[in-house]
């Protein structure tokens, strides 16, 4: 998995840390400009080193992630999962965005129809508009 004496391209590294599905995918968000670097905005070929901090934009949250460990193999999820650390303000962001799209879409339910007194209500509502027009 790590070997130090070789350089690791960072959209290799973003796969093998299980970021995106696929290279392609990685190499197209980094072209993109939602993958940085040490804060600054890169090629896909830019070489990864141990301490690094990587910010990626995804779907619309952003993670912000230290470089623990070096790998251009994609492995299991809990082998991904040591190639980095995330910061502990890009957890609490992650959380507060979370919750917040819970709360925006906890009211939106199945659209029913309505009952029979609802639409007596409606029908009578609609009388009273037409009769003052």
């Amino acid at each position: 998995m790590m070997t130090e004496d070789k350089k690791y391209r960072l959209d290799k590294w973003l796969w093998a840390a299980r970021f995106y599905k696929t290279r392609n995918l990685a190499t197209e968000a980094i072209k993109g400009g939602k993958v940085h670097l040490n804060d600054a905005r890169v090629k896909a070929g830019k070489t990864v080193e141990v301490g690094h901090s990587v910010r990626i934009k995804k779907e619309g949250i952003e993670q912000t992630v230290i470089v623990d460990a070096l790998s251009d193999k994609r492995g299991s999820a809990t082998i991904a999962q040591a190639l980095y650390t995330e910061t502990d303000e890009s957890i609490e962001k992650r959380e507060i965005f979370k919750s917040q799209r819970k709360a925006q879409y906890a009211n939106i339910g199945p659209a029913k129809r309505p009952t029979k007194k609802q639409r007596r209500h409606i029908i009578k509502f609609k009388q009273d508009a037409n009769e003052l027009s």
